[in-house]
């Protein structure tokens, strides 16, 4: 048996409490270690001489999440609306009511949902429960489970299992973390060792000429090295995936005769949302959706171009529209904002160039009010692109992404119809992969609400889609988080494109 100075230091050390179960903290408390890995590393050199047992105890904490902390601040979204409806009169238990009341429309789609899970229904356009009782006891265990998480983190096995499945499912109402603790105790093998056997001595890693020189190297002791191991091989330096991935998505387009644009991040919630008649009251709008800023919080716009949007959006203008028929507020559009999509980019190209034909695109980051998990990203790229010339047509936007997915290595391309606000027809775009259709982006016409405004009479063809989706895949990923994560070993092993 050959032990290294750390792992008699570690077996010293656990023998001046033989029969003890040692903690982490207690043991880089007596070995005078500051850093975990001395004790992982030779805890588990001495587990393989069956000196020490090492026991893993793995627990679930939850915690609670953002959205958890505003419920426990201002209760859950189906206690405030249910709050609203046994406080209301039968007839004015209504959807209609629900948003006199001040509920915004992002609440009360999810809101109705989860109070139809209940036993609530809507008939006539009025909300009736068979058993007011039953919901109210159902809300009070939730907000019950929610008020506990708000005091400390709690293991999952002193929770109500069924608690647990509901909010795990729910955006950011809460967090699980699963940790692994270990302990470590001798073995009566390590128990028996003798104190000679754990002296400590110089072991020469490495020859130098400084060691050399000095006193005593004929009878140093060298630490042993097995010539037979697996050695690190040393990998040489390369674009990082995603890097390659927009390079050859920017060589495809350019083969295919479309030129590249660029633009700001900071951008005006009205060529960021009004250019593209999103109505004012979109829940995308909202702070839950995107990032507004403080500084800059307003961004100029020219004043007849606030004028356009404000004829377009309440009535349609003269494009042939009726608009949204809601009151327009040009304050509203001058707020700064971070872009949520790179549409913006080719929206302020055809304003700059409503007369010039056009195919172009552009590969850049957007940023969006994201919770963080597999497929989610608060930030990430966007590809987009437009063709502007007086004879666009749907079929011809149709056999340019089927072009384009098919140089990218995907042929088998579908789409099938959609709805967005600022295009019509519209499409969503779609790939055979692993033997199913999955979705990338979407596409269409934009509507002359768009353009018109812009200066425009043509048609124009527009497509947008994620980036980090068509990396997953390419590379084959199963977690977005794994193209951003600093592992140079799993980077290194990802295909080269």
């Amino acid at each position: 048996m050959t032990l290294g100075n750390n792992e008699k230091k570690m077996l010293r050390a656990m023998l001046t409490k033989a029969n003890h179960i040692w903690s982490l903290e207690e043991l880089l408390e007596v070995t005078e270690w500051t850093d975990q890995v001395h004790v992982a590393g030779s805890g588990k050199i001495l587990m393989e001489e069956n000196l020490v047992q090492i026991t893993e105890i793995k627990e679930k904490i939850v915690t609670l999440g953002n959205e958890g902390n505003n419920a426990v601040n201002n209760g859950l979204l189906e206690f405030r609306l249910w709050n609203w409806i046994i406080q209301q009169s039968e007839s004015n238990r209504t959807m209609k009511g629900l948003f006199s009341a001040g509920f915004e429309r992002h609440e009360a789609g999810p809101g109705v949902g989860l109070l139809k899970s209940m036993g609530v229904s809507i008939n006539s356009g009025i909300f009736i429960s068979e058993s007011e009782d039953e919901v109210s006891r159902q809300i009070k265990k939730r907000t019950e489970f929610i008020n506990k998480l708000s005091k400390n983190k709690v293991n999952a096995e002193e929770l109500d299992d069924e608690m647990v499945e509901h909010f795990k499912n729910r955006k950011g109402l809460i967090n699980i973390e699963e940790n692994t603790t270990r302990e470590w105790n001798l073995t009566k093998k390590g128990m028996a060792i003798q104190d000679s056997e754990l002296e400590q001595i110089e072991l020469i890693g490495e020859i130098t000429p400084e060691f050399l020189q000095r006193d005593g190297w004929e009878n140093a002791q060298y630490k042993e090295f097995d010539i037979n191991a697996d050695a690190p091989i040393p990998m040489g330096g390369r674009p990082h995936p995603m890097q390659s991935l927009i390079e050859r998505i920017r060589s495809v387009f350019l083969e295919m005769g479309f030129s590249e644009i660029e633009g700001d991040y900071v951008q005006s919630a009205g060529w960021n949302m009004d250019a593209l008649f999103i109505p004012q009251s979109h829940p995308a709008r909202t702070m839950q959706d995107t990032f507004y800023l403080d500084e800059p919080k307003k961004i100029d716009i020219p004043e007849d171009m606030l004028d356009l949007w404000e004829s377009v959006h309440e009535s349609g203008h003269d494009t042939g529209s009726l608009g949204w028929g809601s009151k327009f507020d040009k304050e509203e559009s001058k707020r700064g904002l971070l872009r949520t999509h790179t549409t913006v980019n080719t929206v302020k190209h055809i304003a700059e160039n409503p007369e010039s034909p056009c195919r172009v695109f552009g590969i850049g980051r957007v940023f969006r009010q994201e919770t963080i998990d597999r497929t989610h990203l608060p930030e990430f790229h966007q590809i987009e692109g437009i063709i502007h010339e007086p004879n666009a047509s749907l079929p011809m936007l149709i056999s340019t992404l089927k072009t384009f997915y098919s140089k990218m290595g995907y042929p088998d391309v579908r789409v099938r119809p959609a709805y967005f606000p600022y295009t019509e027809p519209s499409v969503e775009v779609e790939v055979y992969w692993r033997g199913k259709w999955l979705e990338l982006g979407g596409a269409g016409i934009f509507r002359p609400e768009v353009t018109e405004p812009l200066g425009s009479e043509w048609p124009v063809c527009a497509w947008g889609m994620g980036l980090e989706r068509l990396a997953m895949l390419v590379l084959e990923l199963d977690d977005i988080r794994e193209l951003y994560q600093p592992d140079l070993e799993r980077l290194s092993r990802m295909p080269i494109l």
